[in-house]
């Protein structure tokens, strides 16, 4: 056996080498809107999704890929689902197969008579309109408890393009309605699916922080735009190290790339708070630079550095966010709120708004609201979503209802 041999049968027996992580999941269907809608559906729960619009494209599909999971969505003007069942069964298809559609009519009972005949791996249907539980509901037995991918470079990630930014919303804990969202960055791998920042984000001394940070500057103005076109203005808040600003021409540069729209209110940058209580004359000197250009200066995570922040003279910020930390849980937690109840009062005392981050249940809304937080920002509400998904999300729902 060759050395290069040698190594190629070392690398696929690594979790993580050639060998796919995540489960593919082919989505079936005419219609484009409908394979989009199915495709983020799908991602969501942990599959990484190929769209199928005619049955040339499953078949290439099948003889490729190999899905793991074939959606077929049942509709009047869909693709003719005989010929679907019967290509999976003719390729031998070992993939499991998941019928949308409502379960009591016609054309899906007799696509799963069909499917059990051809002896296809079939799932429950997933009866239409299905809700994100009822999906994770249906394929979560699917999905084995992979281990996290390992570290990768983000200058890899920034030249192979995989780098992209979700929406999360903050919610007017007064009205419920849309007050703006915070930027999260994303890599959709290849083979390990989306990817969380943790496995990703380079240290705050590591040389590729500023392309990153170039690289989120650039795609939230991006986003915008599309964002404004499909659905509104919406304000933006981007997170960015306190190391950003050492650079002399960093604000004008941040401020150069503005779109050019009447609609465009300006930008909340994010800096965590332990860092700006580090380094107390830079986050000062940046926060009062920003506010020429309308540009809000947030202190991010703020939780036990309040302290040091309510003994400053000067107040540049234009926002403070609670640590997660102390508002999950708070409702049962009187330590938990008191601290919150501390830092919303020194932000009413300065004038500035708050944003209680992490807010999953009820209860923690309920007590966040009582103590008069202004936005609200969690699962609660909304997970962070594409920016598609997000523009779709704020048209429909006007006022925001809590998922849970």
């Amino acid at each position: 056996m060759t050395d290069q041999a040698s190594q190629d049968d070392k690398i696929a027996e690594t979790p993580f080498g050639k060998r796919r992580v995540k489960l593919r999941a082919c989505i079936v269907e005419r219609k484009h809107h409908v394979r989009s809608l199915l495709c983020e559906a799908i991602e969501e729960q942990g599959f990484i999704p190929h769209a199928c619009a005619t049955l040339d494209d499953l078949d290439a599909s099948l003889c490729a890929d190999f899905p793991d999971l074939i959606v077929i969505n049942i509709s009047m003007n869909g693709l003719p689902v005989p010929h679907i069942l019967n290509l999976l069964a003719s390729r031998s298809s070992t993939g499991t197969v998941l019928l949308v559609g409502p379960p009591h009519a016609p054309a899906v009972r007799a696509a799963r008579e069909l499917g059990h005949e051809l002896a296809l791996n079939l799932l429950p249907v997933l009866a239409t309109p299905f809700s994100d539980c009822d999906l994770h509901a249906s394929v979560a037995a699917l999905v084995p408890a992979d281990p996290p991918p390992p570290p990768v470079d983000v200058a890899e990630a920034l030249g192979a393009g995989w780098l992209e930014l979700w929406y999360q919303p903050k919610i007017d804990a007064r009205s419920l309605s849309l007050g703006g969202a915070e930027a999260l960055v994303r890599m959709r791998h290849p083979n390990w699916g989306i990817v969380p920042p943790a496995h990703f984000i380079p240290d705050k001394g590591d040389p590729h922080f500023r392309a990153l940070s170039d690289f989120v500057i650039g795609r939230v103005f991006q986003d915008w735009r599309y964002l404004v076109a499909k659905s509104g203005s919406i304000h933006m808040s981007i997170n960015l190290p306190l190391a950003f600003f050492t650079d002399a021409n960093a604000i004008d540069d941040l401020r150069l790339r503005f779109p050019d729209h009447p609609a465009f209110d300006g930008l909340t940058v994010e800096v965590d708070g332990s860092e700006v209580v580090r380094n107390l004359p830079l986050a000062l000197e940046a926060a009062q630079r920003l506010r020429f250009h309308n540009i809000g200066f947030s202190l991010d995570d703020v939780g036990t550095e309040w302290p040091a922040l309510a003994a400053l003279d000067e107040f540049p910020f234009a926002e403070i966010k609670l640590d997660r930390q102390f508002v999950d849980g708070s409702s049962s937690a009187r330590l938990k709120r008191s601290v919150c109840r501390r830092i919303v009062e020194l932000a009413r005392s300065r004038g500035i708004r708050t944003v209680a981050e992490g807010v999953e249940t009820r209860d923690d809304f309920i007590a966040m609201h009582g103590i008069g937080v202004d936005f609200i920002q969690g699962f609660l509400f909304g997970k962070p979503m594409t920016t598609r998904k997000f523009a779709r999300n704020s048209r429909q729902r006007p006022t925001f209802v809590p998922v849970a």
